[in-house]
């Protein structure tokens, strides 16, 4: 894949921000007087467009937007891996930003053929899903690590350096990759749980990281879809900092893949651990 490009024909974000001042007044019993500034995230549309034809729609922080737009096509499946993406531009404009990706061929007449009407939100991975089938897609196996609770917690306890946009606003998610220990190797944050993950897998996807080893950290719940983005990305293991549902659960039981929630500093619970995993983790 050739180096993305943004187009020069409107300023594109600079590259690592995501907020922008704003001021504000601040009040406990009763509003005060003065004011103060304060940082809000920032949230564009953000659209994926592949060779020609538009596709989705997300509502994203408006950064990391190659990697977002290689993590999504690879996480829903349009494409297998990044050599398939032969050029990928961002446009930006007055009402949002555009990814323009060039795929293989075979690609394109597959996902034409199963073509999808996405309006994607913040806090929703299947807006626009045409049928019921489309709703839960088959989940690919995994091979979950043997990941230790120590690892987990030291993982928790590293989090909070690596979110400089949640420090700054306190409203964007993470998703983090770290390796057996627990040590975060990579983190990259959206005000949507799902866009943060696509940017994760993308990242990963991009620089080829051996994904073997290690874990996803996310700073949400484990639902459906993070469960699935996962193990089409060939991670055996998620951690969240929130509950799992019924859904994610069963996922995780199918593919394989290690599965733990609501992890706090000294807790977690451990939802799924094959037994491959458990035997090792033993």
């Amino acid at each position: 894949m050739s180096a993305s490009r943004i187009n020069d024909t409107a300023p594109a974000p600079e590259k690592g921000i995501a907020h922008q001042p704003v001021e504000v007044r601040r009040g406990a019993n009763g509003w005060y007087a003065d004011s103060q500034e304060d940082r809000l995230a920032l949230e564009r549309p953000v659209a994926l467009v592949y060779n020609g034809i538009s596709h989705a729609v997300m509502m994203a922080s408006p950064t990391d937007l190659e990697e977002f737009a290689l993590g999504f096509s690879l996480s829903e499946g349009i494409l297998a891996n990044v050599d398939e993406c032969y050029d990928l531009d961002i446009h930006e404009a007055p009402q949002g930003l555009t990814v323009h990706l060039t795929i293989a061929s075979q690609r394109m007449a597959e996902l034409k053929q199963r073509r999808r009407s996405l309006t994607g939100r913040t806090g929703c991975g299947l807006c626009g899903a045409e049928a019921l089938e489309q709703a839960i897609r088959p989940i690919p196996p995994v091979l979950a690590p043997p990941l230790s609770d120590a690892a987990i917690q030291r993982s928790l306890q590293e989090l909070a350096a690596h979110q400089p946009l949640q420090a700054a606003t306190g409203a964007s998610h993470g998703a983090a990759w770290c390796d057996a220990q627990g040590r975060i190797q990579r983190l990259r944050e959206d005000v949507g749980r799902h866009n943060a993950l696509d940017k994760l897998i993308g990242a990963l996807a991009r620089e080829a990281l051996p994904l073997g080893e290690g874990f996803a950290l996310v700073t949400s719940r484990a639902s459906y879809e993070m469960v699935h983005k996962c193990a089409s990305a060939g991670i055996g293991a998620l951690v969240a900092v929130s509950a799992a549902t019924a859904l994610a659960v069963e996922q995780a039981q199918a593919s394989g893949l290690l599965l733990a929630g609501f992890a706090r500093p000294g807790r977690h619970l451990i939802y799924h651990r094959p037994t491959a995993a458990a035997m090792a983790h033993g």
